[in-house]
């Protein structure tokens, strides 16, 4: 079993490789993580991590640079339905625009746009970071021993808006509700950076790659 964590030029890339290299060697389970920025090693693995930090139309473009990447993932997620993980902008990627210095193409998997945080608060700094609570919408295999109230850690100035309230797993309070989680089949995207969130952090990445959608 192989897992890809997709390198396309997004900052995160080795703090998320490192959580999926430590949660894969708590499980004792022979997977074998790697780190590639081309389509055919997308096609061949049998699940896929796509981290993610910045702005959307930098990571989007990131993704169209990497010759065959953006349809190597479409027919690995959508085609064959081969678990996904997305990070952050890896997440917001899966969603159908990005908002921010107009508007830019997501892969559409996720209905619903990316759009500018505005908590009413104005006393609430944006980018939303630090640590905060998960408010856990749905029993989901990837929420596996994880509740609300469960600590995660956010960096982020946009969050998902619009779309089917039934892809929401989880929100995070911030002024006002946030999608934190979402996800629908063979694929999951959070919000909140699972590499930088200690223990319930692994223990999500553990649940992704034991995961059978």
């Amino acid at each position: 079993m192989s897992v890809v964590v997709v390198d396309y030029g997004s900052g995160n890339l080795r703090s998320a490789a490192k959580a999926v290299e430590r949660a894969a060697a708590d499980l004792s389970s022979g997977l074998d993580v790697r780190v590639a920025s081309d389509a055919r090693a997308v096609l061949e693995a049998d699940r896929i991590v796509l981290p993610g930090q910045g702005a959307f139309a930098e990571c989007a473009a990131g993704v169209v640079k990497v010759p065959g990447l953006r349809e190597a993932l479409e027919e690995a997620v959508i085609e064959q339905g081969r678990p996904f993980l997305g990070i952050c902008v890896g997440m917001q990627l899966m969603a159908t625009r990005g908002l921010e210095h107009g508007a830019h193409r997501g892969f559409g998997w996720i209905p619903g746009d990316i759009v500018p945080m505005t908590p009413r608060d104005a006393k609430l700094k944006i980018p939303h970071m630090g640590w905060n609570d998960l408010i856990v919408e749905r029993q989901h295999s990837v929420l596996d021993g994880i509740s609300s109230g469960a600590d995660v850690y956010f960096v982020h100035s946009y969050a998902l808006a619009g779309g089917d309230p039934a892809h929401i797993l989880a929100r995070v309070e911030y002024g006002e509700s946030y999608p934190a989680m979402i996800g629908r089949e063979n694929m999951v995207g959070t919000q909140f950076h699972p590499d930088k969130s200690q223990a319930n952090g692994i223990r999500l990445i553990a649940n992704f790659l034991r995961w059978r959608p």
